[in-house]
């Protein structure tokens, strides 16, 4: 006990830091003690207490964590003697000394008093994590290498380690390099770190790569507290710490700049300095269309004698990225795991609530958050188990029927009432919640600490201060909060971020790129003892920065990026959902998608039940690549260069780096992974046309022919050839329906060119199926619009054609068909580009054309010069042989416009102005007529006497088309994925390579890099080249310092 003791003061609990001079020498946990005891402590159980002991490094003293367990003695003591050789079991829990104390109580008065066994106490703190790296360190300089296998890697460790971490590490021993996919908080990096142990042991260098500074300034607080102050450096663009390391914590761009370095000598594995090991985290990022280029650029340079790992979440071609390392860098494994050790829940939040976001099966949406459902709910019908749960039998039928009238599915759609566009944005605003709402909510279902992603810095800080009225802490937790603040203040007071000290005392705060690194570290040291219930965090933090929560909210599905906003992934959304649930402290993480003003849970569904996507290459030629290739080591201005250094300074020839160019990933997937998906996808269309062939008519009529009697065999097929003569009569009469409308609306659209804007309805489907009404203002013919951009737009793209414009209409059927383009404002704040197909009818109603005050503008002239002001990027909603339809998303300054247009609801059918037409009317009374005598032969028939049999022929046929229908499906999969991987060309590198010698940079000849060439070649980022001509301008030279900041800001 005396030795348990006498570490007490230099401890704390993981969530709340403990004062020495509050701990009795007898560890007596009572109200009475003079230290705070989290929420989750005093509501546990007392009775069975266990204490977790670890050391975070040799510099940092003692800290006990302190765990409350449920769980009965007997269930502990089962668990003590589980098969340890089961590898397929993951750990429950890390810890590195657990004691039940249980034994131990001695009850005394009112105060249970939980003592320690000193000999049981002083064993275990024999056996702390960098303890026992430093005692295999020592044993393998003892008696050798031969000693490091993966049980004594493993023996670091107080947990069992899972199967895949195993089986990475012995790839690893093997000496082969390793590809390892596995979800987010799977526990990817004791991979990397059991590959340091073994290569500090062989006194060996070993490199840490990761994609964020902030990942990398983590990463090297962890490995120090694993390895040591004086093993591990850090080398980023801000900080360079003891850089001869054995083990060198940097970020990807950094290591590649050190490759550049090496490229050109003669030797250049020389450049980094006996480094057996090169882990590349959070590989995934080859991806990403701006940073990717660097993850392939280093594997491609990388000496073959170093070992690469790998670390990437789950995506759905690994084996691709293995394969492409293992044929440029040498033996490669892989090495994949789809299990979470800690299983994910999806919630909904809505104004009022928060719901499961997935029904019982987990395989489709919760219908309580359909939009029809939530409709139903605001105008107050009830379901009908509701129904019968409090009406009597007697009302209970009427609201049957009436529920019935109105079925709903899982897209929001209500049978014969579509919802319009208008109706599903009203819905779902109303149900959009407020932050406070949801973290209620979170906070009534226990579900605190949580990561809230929110997609801009802003909107964090923004967060952080809409809630700082809000406490998430208890007094004893606050104060803890104050004291830890002010120690920070005092060692860094300009590292204090005064706008968020009011929400850091309440227990929230926010990690973003705009926060210094020293706050940040500090933001993540007080979440992890739990002193922080909420993180507002960008993206960024989902990278693999290690601040695992209960809980992990995403705010939006969408974000906006440089060609818009775009809708979240699906690697995207479980990158950020894998920060959900800590191990060995949650059994369940939660992740919780908010309703928006755009999105519902039909997205959220749609995102998740997506496949992964694969990685692509992004690999192209830059000119600092081009410049740093060619140009090989800097050139000195020395004559008496002896020649050794001359063959070091040769940078490589035009034929040497075509041949690296063409080992890109994209390269690779295009040779071999193409050529298997074209083989694939040439397999399919042949299946296709066999399967074509038996549904054919003539395949059809064999079946009949063996299966029906003579009699029966005639009276189908004369009835079929009967039905197929009606159906083309009825697809004639639909086309001249569509021909009489595109006639009656044109004169009636004309008459509008000039006067007042009416208001119209358009309607389509959208690309879910679903039927969609909006209501809109006229604003006039395409054509009419002279000098416009989009009157050019329509003109010169032949997207805009209409196909039925395209042939040459030689038909008796109706007028002659020849669709025009409109335009028009949506109330909805989007334009609508549109033919006359698209128009369910126009309104006498709408705008007039007057000037709003004496000497402005007419609103005709006002909305066409606001949509002159657009950036014409439309978005094809649906498509005919009449024309498409096209939306662009307006802007503030139409909104007002917008806002004017009126709903449905208030337009009155008297004010229709196409059902006026008798052509027309006429046209649709015929394709009705049509269409009925189309139903009852189809009832004819199945009333002969061999119609069972036929329709089992029919049915057989209605699977085939099914089939094929999923072959087609695949076969678009094939070739979206064939054009995704085209290869990189070598031609943009020649042209490149062209403009830097063009510009006096770099000779390629004699590979001599000028002064522009070395200025362009350090810079790291878009256009060095551009940039370079800039930097080494004259004109800079004679501007003031504060005119240089602002130059060198604007560039």
């Amino acid at each position: 006990m005396n030795t348990l003791c006498s570490i007490l003061p230099r401890v704390h609990f993981t969530s709340s830091y403990l004062k020495p001079s509050a701990l009795p020498k007898s560890l007596i946990l009572s109200p009475n003690l003079g230290f705070c005891v989290p929420k989750s402590l005093r509501s546990s159980s007392p009775i069975s207490l266990r204490f977790r002991v670890f050391l975070r490094s040799r510099s940092s003293g003692f800290h006990l964590e302190s765990q409350l367990s449920e769980e009965e003695e007997e269930e502990e003591e089962e668990e003590e003697f589980e098969d340890d050789d089961d590898d397929d079991v993951a750990a429950d829990e890390y810890y590195d000394v657990s004691g039940d104390v249980s034994d131990g109580v001695d009850q005394s008065d009112d105060e249970g008093e939980y003592s320690v066994d000193a000999a049981e106490g002083t064993t275990r703190l024999e056996e702390f994590k960098w303890q026992r790296v430093e005692k295999l360190c020592n044993e393998v300089r003892e008696f050798g290498e031969e000693l490091i296998d993966v049980d004594e890697l493993a023996s670091v460790y107080d947990f069992r380690i899972d199967k895949f971490q195993r089986l990475a590490i012995k790839a690893f021993l093997r000496g082969s390099s390793v590809v390892v996919s596995a979800p987010t908080s799977s526990g990817k990096t004791l991979i990397a770190e059991a590959a340091a142990v073994a290569t500090v042991a062989r006194k060996r260098r070993l490199f840490y790569t990761t994609p964020l500074k902030a990942l990398s300034n983590q990463k090297f607080r962890e490995f120090r507290e694993t390895f040591g102050d004086s093993n591990v450096g850090l080398l980023t663009g801000d900080s360079a710490v003891n850089k001869d390391a054995q083990i060198l914590i940097m970020t990807t761009e950094i290591l590649r700049n050190m490759l550049y370095q090496s490229v050109g000598m003669s030797s250049s594995g020389d450049g980094l300095f006996h480094v057996d090991v090169i882990v590349l985290d959070e590989v995934h990022y080859l991806s990403d269309i701006s940073r990717g280029t660097v993850w392939e650029e280093i594997v491609i340079y990388c000496p073959n004698k170093v070992q690469l790992i790998c670390l990437s979440a789950t995506v759905a071609n690994p084996d691709e990225l293995a394969g492409w390392i293992g044929k440029i860098h040498g033996r490669t494994e892989l090495v994949t795991s789809p299990k979470r050790p800690v299983p994910l829940t999806w919630h909904f939040s809505t104004k009022r609530t928060l719901l499961p976001l997935l029904d019982e099966t987990g395989t489709k949406m919760n219908r309580k958050l359909s939009l029809n459902y939530l409709q139903l709910n605001a105008s107050g019908i009830r379901s009908r188990r509701d129904d019968g749960k409090r009406r009597d039998d007697g009302r209970r039928k009427n609201s049957r029927k009436r529920v019935n009238e109105m079925n709903y599915d899982d897209n929001g759609s209500i049978s014969g009432q579509p919802l319009s566009k208008n109706d599903i944005n009203t819905i779902r605003r109303s149900q959009v919640p407020q932050i406070t709402d949801t973290l209620w909510q979170l906070e009534e279902k226990d579900m605190l600490p949580a990561v809230w992603f929110i997609f801009s810095r802003k909107g964090c800080d923004a967060a952080v201060q809409y809630v700082e009225d809000f406490s998430l802490l208890d007094d004893c937790e606050m104060s803890e909060v104050e004291l830890a603040l002010k120690r920070f203040r005092l060692q860094y007071p300009d590292a204090v971020r005064q706008s968020a000290v009011k929400g850091l005392k309440q227990g929230v705060a926010a990690h973003h790129a705009g926060c210094l690194p020293l706050w940040k570290s500090f933001i993540e040291e007080l979440f992890q003892r739990g002193l922080v219930k909420v993180v507002f965090a960008t993206e960024t933090l989902a990278a693999g920065i290690n601040m695992p929560a209960r809980t992990a909210v995403i705010a939006s599905l969408s974000k906006r990026s440089d060609s818009g906003r775009s809708q979240l992934t699906s690697n995207e959304l479980l990158q950020m959902a894998g920060r959900a649930g800590r191990r060995g402290i949650d059994e369940r993480g939660h992740v919780v998608l908010v309703q928006t003003p755009y999105e519902g849970a039909e997205e959220g569904c749609k995102v998740l039940f997506s496949a992964l996507e694969p990685l692509v290459s992004q690999f192209t030629a830059s000119y600092g690549m081009v410049l740093n290739l060619l140009s090989g080591s800097k050139v000195t201005r020395r004559s008496n260069v002896s020649e050794d250094m001359k063959s070091a300074q040769m940078g490589r020839t035009l034929e040497e780096a075509r041949k690296l160019i063409e080992q890109s990933f994209g390269n690779y997937v295009s040779s071999n992974v193409m050529l298997a998906s074209r083989e694939e996808l040439t397999k399919i269309k042949r299946e296709i046309e066999t399967l074509t062939l038996e549904i054919s008519d003539d395949a059809i009529d064999k079946k009949s022919r063996k299966i029906l009697s003579g009699a029966a065999y005639k009276e189908i097929t004369n009835l079929q050839e009967e039905l197929r003569a009606e159906k083309r009569l009825r697809t004639e009469q639909r086309r001249r329906m569509e021909s009489q409308k595109i006639s009656s609306l044109k004169p009636l659209l004309e008459e509008f060119e000039t006067g007042q804007l009416p208001f119209l309805c358009l309607q389509f489907k959208d690309s879910d199926g679903v039927q969609q009404a909006v209501p809109a203002v006229y604003l006039g013919k395409v054509e009419s619009l002279d000098g416009s951009k989009l009157k050019n737009m329509v003109s010169s793209d032949d997207a805009f054609v209409p196909n039925a414009a395209r042939e040459d209409s030689t038909s008796d059927i109706g007028p002659t068909l020849d669709p025009s383009y409109y335009v028009a404002l949506g109330s909805d704040n989007s334009w609508y580009l549109f033919t006359e197909k698209w128009i369910k009818t126009v309104y006498k109603t709408g705008f007039p054309n007057v000037a709003l005050a004496q000497g402005d503008a007419l609103p005709r002239e006002i909305m066409r010069m606001l949509l002159d002001k657009e950036e014409m990027k439309w978005e094809k909603l649906s498509d005919s042989e009449f024309g498409g339809v096209w939306c662009m998303e307006g802007s503030l300054e139409t909104w007002s416009w917008s806002l004017n247009v009126p709903v449905f609801s208030s337009l009155s059918e008297q004010d229709e102005l196409l059902h006026t037409s008798e052509a027309y009317n006429e046209a649709i009374e015929s394709y009705k007529e049509q269409r009925t005598r189309v139903a009852r032969l189809k009832k004819k028939i199945a009333r002969t006497q061999g119609f069972k049999e036929y329709k089992k022929i029919i049915d057989a046929t209605k699977l085939t088309e099914e089939k094929i229908k999923r072959l087609n499906a695949r076969s678009k999969r094939l070739t979206n994925r064939i054009e995704q991987i085209e290869p990189s060309g070598w031609k943009d590198f020649l042209q490149i390579s062209n403009v830097i010698h063009e510009s006096r940079a770099l000779d390629i000849n004699n590979h001599v890099k000028f002064p522009l060439g070395e200025t362009a070649a350090a810079i790291r980022g878009e256009n060095e080249l551009w940039l370079a001509m800039v930097l080494r301008n004259k004109i800079l030279l004679e501007l003031k310092p504060a005119q240089l900041a602002a130059a060198v800001l604007l560039i």
